[in-house]
């Protein structure tokens, strides 16, 4: 009996519209742990399958059983795979809060973030990057459900006083906060929120899973945030007196 390429197109043709498997299995019309059977060829999928992925594809039935589909030279998706490759370095990971808690369990798990969705942004220089989706209003005026696209610190001792960062950490989680270093104890850093009605604390830097340096905010106009100037003027006193606490703190 030939060998069939089925479950390695299926998977390939997935991954190269950046659809996880939840995702893909709700266009084909399947359970999740079928589509996962079919891409580690523990089952062959479906005839009425395999049409519905001819069509969403524009390739051949044919192909599909029968050809490594990524080798293909000179075709459509042999581009676009091209094209994917050439833009691997800046493929940008999203975290939606939806998949938090995966992802504090997962963050080391290449299978794992293999499955989040990806996008691109051509204005960002070299190195790694990762967007988040953040909730609550402890940024403001970044509005709640906005996205902090973050570039990959490697070391704690990286960071800048006074930056935004995305810091993922064993006990607080995913927040998005300004980071101030402590002038006596190298360990500790200080969480800031932007919003003044928010108090900073303290974090211990071993606790510290992963940090992303904050380098674009993606929101939807609708909820981007408006101030009054009593609004901005009660902001700036709150603010004077968390400068003057932190300074005494750090001193």
């Amino acid at each position: 009996m030939p060998q069939s390429f089925a479950g390695q197109n299926l998977k390939y043709l997935r991954k190269l519209r950046g659809l996880t498997q939840e995702e893909f299995a709700t266009k084909l019309g399947i359970k999740r742990s079928l589509l996962g059977a079919y891409e580690e060829e523990r089952a062959e999928p479906r005839l009425e399958v395999l049409e519905t992925i001819s069509d969403l594809f524009k390739v051949s039935l044919d192909d599909l059983l029968r050809r490594d589909i990524s080798e293909v030279k000179g075709s459509y998706l042999a581009k676009r795979r091209h094209q994917k490759l050439l833009s691997e370095n800046n493929l940008i990971h999203f975290v939606p809060v939806k998949a938090a808690a995966g992802y504090l369990a997962g963050y080391a798990d290449e299978e794992f973030i293999d499955e989040l969705n990806t996008f691109t942004l051509p204005m960002l220089g070299a190195g790694q990057y990762r967007a988040f989706e953040i909730l609550g209003d402890s940024m403001l005026p970044t509005p709640s459900g906005s996205v902090i696209v973050g570039q990959k610190m490697e070391q704690v001792d990286d960071i800048k006083s006074n930056n935004a960062y995305i810091v993922i950490s064993r006990n607080e989680g995913i927040v998005y906060k300004r980071v101030v270093k402590s002038n006596k104890a190298k360990n500790k850093l200080t969480m800031v929120s932007d919003n003044p009605a928010y108090q900073p604390y303290q974090m211990n830097a071993e606790d510290i899973l992963e940090l992303w340096q904050a380098q674009m905010v993606i929101s939807k106009i609708a909820t981007q945030q408006r101030w009054d100037m009593g609004q901005l003027a009660s902001l700036v006193n709150n603010l004077q007196e968390q400068v003057s606490s932190l300074k005494k703190r750090m001193n």
